[in-house]
């Protein structure tokens, strides 16, 4: 499946690197080994090489021979940065959704998007007001930082080691912390991922990237979007109604102990009454399914990357790894 994906991409890997120069390493080779990583919760660059030299299933997989030169670690890291450049990620993706579609695999109708926070490289020590060098860190690696009494957040205070991070809890009882925020657009037939998106992590960001998901996906007739309940705003509703998307969203209506209606749903019959709502609340939970592969077993439960561009690549690439992961077996079951 992987070599089907490859041949699509081929024509992009043409152009991406120089002629003359230093051989840089394939970018087919490359992705190959990218995916290893994902598969087997490899926790770093360094690691995958020492695996790559001793494993003749790797080597098989990534297409080198038994005797081959393993590259180095940093010299792989450098190339692929290389890829970030070209939006390969994303394509990559593309390509293993078009394979699922071939084989009819996907519904083109329904659809789920949810999203999670992705812990930053970065700590809370490092998260200080911005354009203040009065207070410089202590001596050593693991320096002190005094933090009672100073009022933190992202309009006053960045962090110093990925300024992209942003300061931000997931709900109301749970503890801040640096992260970016991840999406997924799935598809409810067998719960595959057709679009992936990382943004920084702030309170309308779900919302938005779900438009942008959605606008990406470029249906042809009218589609369901299920949904939790932080999507229950009326103007995300709208703007889906615009797009001729059906919000299936759970309801989320806040009443006071007097039994007074302190806060209305966007949602009202119109969309309840059908029977599809109903399905649609309870297949949309299995995109939990997948944010729990891509931290788990990818890895990315804590970012090894800096930045919104290089978090996002690596979240889109762990995304069309869970769908290869997943497509042998639906094919079989199909078969």
């Amino acid at each position: 499946m992987v070599d089907e994906v490859l041949e699509v991409l081929s024509a992009d890997f043409e152009g991406m690197y120089a002629k003359t120069g230093r051989p840089s390493i394939a970018p087919e080779k490359l992705l190959r080994a990218l995916l290893l990583q994902a598969f087997y919760s490899i926790r770093s660059e360094r690691q995958l090489m020492e695996q790559i030299d001793y494993n003749l299933l790797f080597r098989w997989f990534v297409g080198l021979s038994m005797d081959a030169a393993i590259w180095d670690a940093t010299v792989f890291t450098k190339n692929r940065d290389r890829l970030l450049e070209g939006d390969v990620a994303t394509r990559f993706l593309a390509a293993v959704v078009a394979q699922a579609r071939g084989r009819d695999l996907l519904s083109d109708e329904h659809f789920s998007v949810d999203g999670t926070l992705i812990d930053a490289w970065a700590s809370m020590k490092s998260f200080r007001p911005k354009g203040d060098d009065k207070d410089p860190p202590g001596p050593g690696r693991n320096a002190e930082r005094d933090f009672r009494g100073e009022k933190r957040s992202n309009q006053t205070h960045a962090s110093t080691t990925d300024p992209e991070a942003k300061l931000y809890r997931k709900a109301n009882g749970q503890s801040s912390r640096m992260a970016f925020m991840g999406h997924v657009l799935m598809e409810n037939r067998n719960g595959l991922v057709v679009g992936a998106l990382v943004t920084q992590a702030t309170g309308t960001a779900e919302r938005e990237a779900a438009l942008a998901l959605i606008d990406r996906l470029e249906a042809k007739g009218r589609i369901t979007l299920g949904a939790d309940k932080a999507y229950d705003a009326r103007e995300f509703v709208k703007d889906l109604r615009v797009r001729k998307v059906t919000p299936h969203i759970a309801r989320n209506e806040q009443i006071t102990p007097a039994g007074e209606l302190r806060r209305s749903s966007a949602i009202d019959g119109r969309t309840t009454r059908h029977p599809g709502y109903a399905i649609s609340l309870r297949i949309r939970k299995r995109i939990e399914e997948v944010f729990g592969w891509t931290k788990t077993t990818g890895g990315l439960r804590k970012t090894r990357h800096k930045g919104t561009d290089r978090v996002g690549w690596a979240f889109t690439l762990t995304a069309a790894a869970y769908n290869l992961v997943r497509l042998p077996k639906l094919m079989a079951m199909a078969a």
